[in-house]
Formats: C-alpha cells, structure tokens, sequence
C-alpha cells in the first residue's frame, strides 16, 4: 500500500507531471527531427499519433502551470484520452502496413481534424501529411515506427492506470 500512497502522493506534485511533459514533448522533438532531419515524411496515420502525443504534452503543461484539483482532472483525462487514441491510431497504421494486399491498404491525403481547429493548415510544417501510410522503412530492432508508438502509447496509458488508480486507492481522488 506504500507504493499506491507514494504514487498517489507524487501525482499531487508538478515533478511527476514535467516528467510527462518532458517524455513526450522530447517524442514530439524527435518526431520532427525525423521528419526534417532524416526526410521521413509523416503519413495521416503519423500525424494524427503526433495530435495525440500533443494532447499528453499539453495535458502535462496545464498542470505544471496551474497544479490544482481541477486542472489534475482534466491532466488525467487529456493524458488518458490521448494514449488511448494513439494507440488505436498507432495499431491501425501497423493494420495498414501489415495489409495483405497493398493496393487496397490506403488512408487518407488530407488530416480530418474539426473544421473549428484546422491544425494542418495553421501549422503545415508540423501537421500536414506528406508522407505514404504503406512506407516502413525506419527500423530500429526489427520494428518499425507504427509497432514502436504501439508501444509507447501504451506505456503511456499503462502509466495513466497506475497514476490515476493510486488516486483512486488512496480514496483522494484529486
């Protein structure tokens, strides 16, 4: 039960949120050192990932600039809203790329984001899709970008459970 109470304790603190802010703003950095400095062009697929690893970094920078009750609510639901989505979006990208007939395996040119908040528009360098949904050729361990943000996303959400269930155990929700 210390562990819980420790935990539980700890998400009250802003360390533990600039320790989210900073994992996944440094994925955001490397993301676009991937595409600028490596040349790999992100598909719709990478851009909406990128979308909802943006929602953990600025789920994290609402708490560290206004570390309440409230803002540590709505914290914990952006950050699990956005691993979750991610995920889902990471598992159909590897669904696209491990299709058994390419030509049908497709996705969309143009990002569907709300017509309120057009995002590829206000910032073209960082969330227009120019890449291919089928192209995979970054591997690192025998696993592509798709399989490795599978991963990540799920660490992410994994961490959100135990984060927020401690709160939950603890009976100090916020």
């Amino acid at each position: 039960m210390s562990l819980v109470y420790g935990m539980s304790r700890w998400a009250e603190h802003k360390s533990a949120w600039l320790l989210l802010f900073l994992s996944s703003l440094a994925l955001e950095i490397a993301a676009l050192y991937f595409q600028y400095g490596l040349g790999l062009e992100p598909c719709i697929m990478c851009i909406y990932q990128r979308t909802a690893m943006y929602g953990i970094v600025f789920s994290s920078l609402l708490v560290l600039i206004f570390n309440n009750g409230i803002t540590r609510m709505i914290g914990f639901a952006g950050w699990a809203v956005s691993a979750g989505w991610g995920w889902m979006i990471a598992r159909e990208h590897v669904e696209i790329l491990n299709a058994s007939n390419p030509f049908f395996a497709s996705c969309e040119i143009i990002p569907n984001f709300p017509s309120f908040m057009p995002l590829h528009e206000w910032l073209p360098a960082v969330f227009a899709a120019k890449g291919d949904c089928t192209e995979d050729s970054w591997q690192f361990l025998d696993m592509g970008m798709a399989e490795w943000m599978i991963i990540i996303f799920g660490i992410y959400f994994v961490l959100f459970l135990f984060a927020f269930g401690s709160r939950l155990l603890d009976k100090k929700l916020f």
